[in-house]
């Protein structure tokens, strides 16, 4: 949690930085060449069955000023992106995402039979409960309504109301957003209307190599594949922006960073060999995976994490839950996240990199490591917690309390492309080993567990001509295949269901993109599928991008889902922490799992970005004129 005085103080830290780049090239009189260009966009999504889900008028300046030769250094340039953006469905759709969203809700209690409800504040009554005064029945929805049916399983009230307006759930520090910073979501204490901000110089060595740096803000990618995140792992994601389907160009967060490539040409053995250093001096800066109330909250866990704050902070209804099938009010203090540990800044925080990259005839390599902190949140059991029945605070085994921790990983991997020639045809492969990432596991008493983690991708690109359509364009064709193998994975099989990992042992997701062009470029259509396997979900995304004029692109398309959607998994309403309070049967241990499932919160996992977007086909437009 930062304290105010720590926010300004990174603000300030942000603006002198700026500033310090600014003051390192000389006299403007000096520069060589300059360019100027933007553009101005303006995007309306419709979503099925709620109408406006995008609103968005963004406007962003580039800039870049060539210095040439200053002292000892050559190509020095300083470059700058900077965006600003309003999302006017805050303000035309307030019912669903501004200040009038949310409703009185009332959570399943299939004692009385499947489907039936109770009024939240109205379940079971625990010796220690929650007061209705301090949180009342208004500006909720139920957890996971739009995706599925109670259906016997967990679920509680999640506040959706932006954090000024309504500020139960908001966790300090991680996802507080206000109205103004969900309107307006560039300009915060992360200066984010500086898109990127970063100065090049090279200096040339006495043995012919060159020593090329970049200092400032801005995105470093690695690997060489899209969508799929191997490799590409240095900068966190914006997927609050549109889930994962825009490009990771205009998703990725920019950071403060330090890159260094010692370039050494040809070699003997060679063609082209260059290493890199990169040292990401910024704060830590977790994914933006969207904060309930946004059209965009991936895997829905954002909506996860604000009720289940809201019922450490306030208590609340469960639906479902004593015996499997009474709706429960517990008190605060007694289920749900604390707090969330943002790393503050320090040396030990910062994160470092390395690569060699090389270039073989028709082959191009890289060899990669990267020490960082994990961008995904893990939530941690064993806090001290009230004892709902006899008021008692202690660690109890499989409480379903947490604080949020984002643990360090270290990253070894590497990539390759090939180009054969005989096909005309691109070969990528990424491939990446991973240690200390954390998952949620029912078997660990508390509730996570390590695990090595195995990622690749396999892609091709070719331009093929189909003469039927286009006698005189290629189209392209890209396709890859993306797997992850969870290496020290734990599941077993209980009395009641499955208890464990809920993420699948092994999974799949491949994707196609075909991309046409007619009328000498100007209008062009493309198809974009992925297919994730265990979660037998799909997503294709159709559009038609419209070149009216060299300033003018009109884009319309359509975004729909396809599959399984919402899957069910081990719950932990049958993990005993207060015995003999919450044994579910004779002889039922302490803190064990009889594996009772519901499709919350551990069934996002199996279900996968994809399969929990399954309600949110759209219809898109998006124009852009540049300058």
């Amino acid at each position: 949690m930062y304290a105010q005085q720590d926010r300004k103080k990174h603000t300030m830290t942000g603006v002198l930085m700026a500033a310090g780049i600014l003051l390192v090239t000389p006299a403007i009189a000096a520069a060589e060449d300059t360019t100027f260009n933007g553009f101005y966009e303006h995007q309306t999504f419709v979503r099925n069955g709620v109408g406006l889900s995008k609103f968005r008028n963004t406007l962003q300046l580039e800039g870049s000023k060539r210095f040439g030769d200053v002292g000892k250094f050559s190509n020095v340039a300083i470059s700058g992106i900077f965006r600003g953006s309003y999302d006017g469905v805050y303000d035309l759709n307030d019912e669903d995402y501004g200040d009038k969203a949310g409703r009185s809700i009332a959570l399943e209690n299939s004692i009385a039979g499947l489907g039936s409800t109770v009024p939240f504040g109205e379940g079971l009554k625990l010796p220690f409960t929650f007061d209705t005064a301090n949180h009342p029945n208004q500006g909720m929805v139920v957890l996971g309504e739009h995706l599925h049916p109670t259906d016997g399983g967990v679920a509680f009230g999640v506040p959706v109301r932006p954090c000024d307006v309504d500020s139960r759930g908001c966790i300090n520090g991680y996802l507080d957003k206000d109205m103004d910073n969900l309107r307006f979501r560039e300009f915060n204490d992360r200066l984010d209307f500086i898109r990127e901000l970063y100065v090049d110089f090279d200096l040339n060595l006495d043995n012919g190599h060159i020593l090329s740096t970049r200092l400032g803000k801005q995105q470093v990618i690695w690997g060489r594949t899209d969508l799929f995140r191997v490799l590409d792992v240095i900068n966190p994601v914006d997927y609050s922006r549109n889930n994962i389907y825009d490009e990771l160009e205009d998703i990725r967060i920019p950071m403060w960073i330090l890159k260094t490539d010692y370039r050494m040409g040809a070699t003997e053995t060679f063609d082209d060999l260059n290493f890199q250093v990169v040292w990401n001096f910024d704060r830590f800066r977790p994914h933006d995976l969207g904060q309930c109330g946004q059209p965009n909250v991936i895997l829905d866990a954002g909506c996860f994490f604000r009720g289940m704050n809201t019922l450490w902070e306030f208590g609340g209804t469960v639906a479902n839950f004593a015996n499997g099938n009474i709706a429960t009010d517990f008190g605060p203090g007694q289920i749900g996240i604390r707090q969330a540990h943002m790393p503050s800044w320090s040396l030990s925080n910062t994160q470092i990199g390395l690569k060699m990259e090389g270039v073989l005839g028709d082959l191009g390599f890289s060899l990669n490591a990267l020490s960082y902190r994990s961008q995904l949140p893990s939530l941690r059991g064993g806090i001290p917690a009230q004892n709902a029945f006899t008021g008692e605070v202690g660690v109890w085994p499989n409480l379903i309390a947490f604080d949020i921790y984002f643990p360090r990983i270290t990253l070894l991997g590497g990539s390759m492309d090939y180009y054969a020639q005989d096909i005309d045809t691109v070969f990528r492969v990424e491939a990446a080993h991973s240690s200390g990432e954390e998952f949620a596991n029912t078997i660990n008493t508390l509730l996570y567990s390590e695990s090595d983690v195995l990622r690749y991708v396999i892609g091709a690109d070719k331009n093929i001509f189909i003469p039927f359509l286009n006698d005189s364009r290629a189209f392209l064709f890209s396709g890859q295949i993306f797997g992850q193998h969870i290496l020290d994975y734990e599941r077993e099989e209980r009395p009641l269901g499955e208890a464990g990992i809920p993420d699948w042992e092994h999974n799949w997701t491949a994707t196609l993109l075909i991309k046409g062009w007619w009328m000498n470029d100007r209008l062009s259509p493309q198809l974009i599928t992925a297919h994730d396997f265990r979660a037998q979900s799909t997503v294709v995304a159709l559009a038609v991008e419209w070149l009216y004029s060299d300033r003018l692109k009109i884009t319309a398309g359509a975004n729909f889902k396809l599959g399984s959607g919402a899957r069910k998994f081990d719950d932990c309403r049958t993990c005993n922490p207060w015995d003999p309070f919450t044994a579910g049967l004779d002889g039922h241990p302490p803190g064990y799992s009889l594996g009772l499932s519901g499709f919350q919160p551990m069934g996002r996992f199996q279900s996968g970005p994809i399969g929990m977007a399954m309600e949110e086909d759209e219809l898109q437009l998006t124009l852009r004129y540049s300058f």
